[in-house]
């Protein structure tokens, strides 16, 4: 049996705040507090994909200093890259 989308949600959003660095932890449990509610099985699975990524790669296709692999060009990611992660963003 599978896990509700709920318990999946918690469970990324848990991952994406305890990510090994506070800068990473930002950028991803921001994010997962502001899209997550909203993702449907698909995209969940796209983010937790994310999630198994090393820290400096995702940060580098987030901020467009490295090419974004393949397999991780999805709307997430399109999302991730558009996400305004600075102070103003919190206002």
């Amino acid at each position: 049996m599978t896990e509700s989308l709920d318990v999946t949600r918690k469970k990324l959003r848990f991952r994406a705040w305890h990510r090994g660095t506070k800068e990473a932890d930002l950028m991803m449990g921001r994010f997962a507090d502001t899209y997550l509610q909203g993702f449907g099985a698909d995209d969940l699975a796209v983010f937790s994909a994310l999630l198994e990524e090393q820290d400096l790669d995702v940060y580098g296709w987030v901020i467009g200093r490295d090419p974004v692999p393949p397999e991780h060009r999805t709307r997430v990611m399109e999302l991730l890259q558009a996400f305004d992660f600075t102070i103003e963003g919190l206002r």
